[in-house]
């Protein structure tokens, strides 16, 4: 009997997941605690790097950030929606990325397209670049950045629709 060489789609989430820096990982988990509202992210997450001011950030930009899910523009359309869109998506993730905790456009792809679903997919390379190149972000860290966006990723023909399927949960042991 043959086996098939497929992979659900969850698994190779999970294995894309657990590639990432631990660093990425926590990020990640928190960003959607934050932007999911699940627990008290506040509470869960302040003794992490950053505390309560970085989370506190990440839920004030967060709000904006849900209302993009339902605004992302038509495919072609070149319009004040696209411009509004990609201000405050870019915004976002320099906010994100100037956290030093993201080191790689696979993870900002990763938690983006989980907050915003698979509709975003082919406005996150520009996004990314757009962030990664402001002077906020330091001149080295700039460069490792853009470095890790493939040129496969940034001139894709067409991305998937498919939705995210694995949304990574901080697990904590309560029992202690």
């Amino acid at each position: 009997m043959a086996r098939s060489q497929t992979t659900s789609p969850s698994i190779c989430e999970m294995r894309e997941f657990a590639g990432f820096t631990p660093s990425e990982q926590r990020f990640i988990t928190r960003a959607l605690d934050v932007f999911m509202g699940r627990g008290d992210a506040f509470r869960d997450w302040a003794g992490e790097s950053g505390g309560s001011a970085a989370i506190r950030t990440q839920y004030i930009a967060y709000r904006e950030l849900r209302s993009l899910g339902t605004a992302i523009p038509a495919e072609g359309a070149i319009d004040t929606t696209l411009g509004n869109f990609m201000g405050a998506l870019v915004k976002i993730t320099a906010q994100d990325l100037a956290q030093e905790q993201i080191e790689s456009f696979s993870a900002y792809r990763f938690l983006y397209e989980r907050m915003l679903g698979a509709g975003v997919r082919p406005f996150l390379p520009a996004a990314f670049c757009g962030a990664a190149a402001l002077p906020q972000i330091q001149p080295g860290r700039r460069k490792m950045l853009l470095q890790s966006l493939s040129e496969a990723a940034a001139t894709a023909p067409a991305w998937s629709d498919r939705q995210p399927a694995f949304f990574p949960e901080r697990i904590t042991d309560d029992a202690a």
